[in-house]
């Protein structure tokens, strides 16, 4: 099948390797521009353009150049910007998108399902419409959320069991689709403001913030950010920890080099 395929971070690279490993032909790969990772370093491209150079596929900036191919379908993953509606007139396009919708539509469904406590989520193929993930679904798989596990991992499942998903799909035929049901909730970006430990809050809500990433608080006036934390006997309990400017350190040895008392969020 002649394909176009949108998509940017290290998370959709396995739907673009396995629909290449499946035979079909991918006419262009579009992805965000490539962006410096840190003050005065080299451009660096997005995982999915690097993997498409590595295969010899033609690559662009620009959603529009997809209207210059004769792709049947479009195919998106996690690209990160909103598809036009003159586009989606001109190339139907579907979306492997990191839920099982309508729960969590949007930008950060994985995060959003481990802040909230869900025990379960999975992957929906999707027509991609005019709405916030609105689209028919024509397929969906669920998984388990492991309790202690991180979004970088529960999103690296979840691209593996997306990129087998699509290529079931597309082998199988995308069919019509089945209407959405039931009552929507909706994945907004996390901002950085969330990830900030407020000790008024149960230990429970704080662990969970901790395994989104670069949660954070305050020791003494200075940052301190918890990658990883625990409830030990009904209280939140740092492992692992970052000081300002310094390395990750397990949280017990960093508690015996503190000359005050550590009181977080202070």
């Amino acid at each position: 099948m002649k394909l176009v395929f949108l998509g940017s971070p290290t998370a959709a690279v396995p739907s673009l390797e396995a629909l290449i490993a499946a035979g079909h032909e991918i006419l262009l790969v579009v992805t965000r521009p490539d962006r410096r990772r840190g003050r005065g370093s080299d451009l660096v491209p997005t995982p999915v353009k690097a993997a498409a150079l590595a295969h010899g596929l033609p690559v662009s900036h620009e959603i529009d150049d997809v209207l210059r191919t004769d792709a049947e379908l479009g195919v998106v993953v996690a690209f990160g910007k909103i598809i036009k509606p003159h586009v989606l007139d001109a190339l139907p396009m579907i979306n492997v998108h990191f839920s099982l919708l309508p729960r969590w539509r949007g930008a950060a469904p994985v995060e959003r399902a481990i802040l909230a406590g869900d025990s379960e989520t999975g992957v929906c193929i999707m027509r991609i419409d005019v709405g916030l993930d609105t689209g028919d679904v024509f397929a969906r798989r669920s998984m388990a959320i492991g309790a202690d596990e991180r979004a970088d991992d529960l999103t690296a499942r979840l691209a593996t069991l997306g990129a087998a998903l699509l290529v079931e799909t597309l082998r199988d035929g995308l069919g019509p689709g089945e209407p959405q049901e039931g009552e929507p909730t909706y994945a907004a970006k996390i901002d950085p403001a969330e990830l900030r430990l407020d000790m008024s809050r149960s230990p429970e809500d704080l662990v969970r913030t901790t395994r989104i990433g670069r949660a954070w608080t305050t020791v003494n006036g200075k940052r301190l950010i918890v990658w990883r934390a625990a409830v030990v006997d009904g209280r939140f309990e740092p492992i692992e920890v970052q000081p300002e400017g310094k390395a990750r350190i397990d949280a017990t040895e960093w508690r015996r080099g503190q000359l005050v008392p550590i009181v977080l969020g202070t």
